[in-house]
């Protein structure tokens, strides 16, 4: 089900006006999991300090996230904040929860205004560090984010050498990750 509903939505992305510019050709690489990944523990504040550029997240710095866990949705209810190009402040509200389909740190993000797509976890501490895959792959061409995620908003901090090692290990190109400034003029209340 899961598969059949993240191929429809990139056919119907590469069937509109044009192909977006984060669809290129390739497949997905086939990273591993975060072993007996404990969702409580990773919930919490998160930041982001390396990307590869993401089109369906409308900010561009100053990105952190709360992970709010519950028992009863057995996922996460998510408030993801940040600084757009045009210095607004903005915040998506969404889930991110794991499937019958997949171990739990292979997830699923569902924001209201973003396709289905997976996050998986590779690898976290959950005390500093989190490094996190998102791509679909469908007739030879890809749709591929990444993400480091800190507990601290240090763009230099050992989430992203952690991680650089991490994605690399895993096939993941980690010339593609961007920084996500953290300045002082950021303000975090998701």
């Amino acid at each position: 089900m899961f598969t059949t509903l993240v191929a429809a939505a990139l056919v119907a992305l590469v069937s509109a006006d044009g192909i977006p510019d984060f669809v290129v050709p390739g497949r997905c690489a086939k990273v591993a999991n975060q072993d007996k990944f404990d969702l409580r523990r990773y919930s919490g504040r998160w930041y982001q300090t390396q990307i590869i550029d993401n089109a369906y997240q409308p900010y561009t710095r100053c990105i952190h996230s709360n992970y709010d866990y519950s028992d009863s949705d057995y996922g996460f209810k998510v408030t993801t904040a940040g600084f757009s190009p045009n210095n607004e402040y903005l915040r998506l509200q969404g889930k991110i929860y794991p499937t019958k389909d997949f171990p739990a740190a292979h997830m699923l993000i569902d924001f209201p205004t973003v396709f289905a797509a997976p996050y998986e976890v590779i690898e976290t501490d959950y005390d500093s560090y989190s490094c996190v895959y998102s791509c679909i792959d469908w007739n030879g061409y890809k749709s591929e984010f990444g993400f480091v995620f800190s507990r601290t908003p240090q763009t230099s901090g050992p989430a992203n050498d952690k991680c650089a090692s991490v994605f690399r290990k895993n096939g993941v190109d980690f010339a593609l990750f961007n920084d996500v400034a953290h300045t002082a003029e950021c303000v975090y209340r998701a």
